[in-house]
C-alpha cells in the first residue's frame, strides 16, 4: 500500500516537471518566432 502511494507521488512530480518543461519550451519557441517575424519585418520595412 505504501509503495503505491510513493509511486503515485513520483508520477505526480514527473508530470509537474514535464508540464513545466513543456511550458518553458513552447514559451521560448513562441518568443523566438516573434523575434524572427519582428526582425524580418524590420529588415523589409517597405515605406508606403
Amino acid at each position: 500500500m505504501e509503495q503505491k502511494d510513493n509511486n503515485k507521488d513520483n508520477k505526480s512530480k514527473w508530470l509537474k516537471r514535464a508540464g513545466m518543461g513543456a511550458f518553458i519550451f513552447f514559451l521560448a519557441k513562441g518568443l523566438v518566432w516573434l523575434a524572427v517575424f519582428f526582425f524580418a519585418a524590420k529588415s523589409c520595412s517597405w515605406s508606403i
